[in-house]
């Protein structure tokens, strides 16, 4: 079997890595490979290593539909047997066109879960013959939008148990390279910084959490168009010794472990790689249950969860756990049980190669 996979993601995180996953996972079982990208792009040089053919070409988004010709030209040389885009930016559109004029079977990974309009969803998702979404959130709002169940399949993102694990090195390290005090616990969001990610409400609830748990510190990782926003609000509100901003970090599995708590304040959500990187490491999370959320943060075993937007309930979850630091080790102990038994690179795999096989048989 040959798949053609299509990803116009430049950086090696969230659903870059899950192709790189992917890919180096259908190698092993004898799948040929062949990964479209973006020209000089994190994911090109990852995907290569896993033995995967790379193919990287202009990607300018979704105002780019000259990539339906570039793409029909690979399509038609390499003449896979199915094509498997795996993100938006044109590649979903452009990728779903271009296959079809190809003749070929075409599959569209779904990850996010924010709702689009009823007769562009029936337009656009003719030109998949299956989808394949990163959570059962993700999947229920497709199907409410007029999927027909039997055409999409849910099939988690993973996480590297053997790269995500617990146990800090050097937390002294830590404190000196983010310039935290080493004295109180540490808090992180880790996320890009815009608006539905939700980073305000932490900042609404910080006050009271400081009052209770007077050195406390938060770290946000990450960037994004909210940064300057972001800074102005913490400087505003005088917490710049308590909020550090640590912009993208791609050591995140040395630095998780040296974490206390993790909280995801996030209004929507696909299903959040950043939570199953924090739950392998053993950190509890304190989260809002949008999308995908409630799939990895189990309410009670391995962290908490509010209803979305409620700052009160936010600051008290996190002065209860930061209070009981044998509560919030038993939570992290949980949260890695659960995500080696329901997300690992194996199943994740598995799951999509299920589909692939699928498809061939009604074809």
């Amino acid at each position: 079997m040959t798949v053609l996979h299509v990803e116009a993601g430049r950086h090696l995180y969230g659903g870059a890595l899950q192709v790189v996953y992917l890919l180096r996972g259908l190698q092993a079982g004898g799948v040929r490979n062949i990964l479209v990208c973006p020209q000089g792009s994190a994911v090109a040089a990852a995907a290569r290593e896993t033995g995967a053919e790379v193919i990287e070409i202009p990607m300018a988004g979704d105002a780019d539909p000259g990539l339906v010709f570039r793409l029909r030209r690979i399509i038609r040389r390499e003449r896979p047997g199915l094509v498997h885009l795996h993100s938006r930016r044109g590649a979903d559109l452009w990728g779903g066109i271009a296959a079809r004029l190809a003749g070929v079977p075409v599959i569209l990974t779904r990850r996010v879960d924010n709702p689009e309009p009823r007769w562009w969803v029936g337009l656009k998702y003719r030109l998949y013959h299956r989808v394949v979404t990163i959570s059962e959130g993700i999947r229920q709002v497709l199907i409410d939008e007029g999927l027909a169940p039997a055409r999409v399949t849910c099939v988690h993102s993973a996480v590297d148990t053997d790269r995500y694990r617990p146990g800090c090195a050097d937390r002294a390290l830590l404190a000196r390279e983010l310039g935290l005090s080493c004295a109180g616990p540490v808090l992180a969001v880790v996320a890009q910084l815009i608006a539905r990610k939700g980073h305000r409400y932490l900042l609404d609830a910080l006050p009271g959490i400081l009052e209770a748990v007077p050195q406390t510190q938060v770290v946000f990782f990450g960037r994004g168009p909210l940064e300057a926003a972001l800074r102005t609000e913490v400087e505003r509100a005088g917490l710049t010794e308590q909020v550090h901003f640590a912009g993208f970090r791609d050591d995140l599995e040395r630095l998780l472990p040296c974490l206390d708590l993790v909280v995801h304040p996030a209004e929507m959500e696909g299903l959040g790689v950043s939570l199953l990187q924090a739950a392998a490491c053993g950190l509890p999370i304190v989260a809002f249950p949008a999308g995908g959320i409630p799939e990895i943060v189990r309410e009670g075993e391995n962290g908490h969860l509010l209803p979305v937007g409620d700052v009160d309930g936010l600051r008290q979850r996190i002065i209860e756990l930061l209070r009981e630091p044998d509560r919030m080790r038993e939570m992290g102990r949980c949260g890695r049980a659960l995500v080696a038994r329901e997300f690992s690179i194996d199943s994740m795999v598995r799951g999509n190669l299920a589909v692939y096989r699928g498809l061939r048989g009604t074809l």
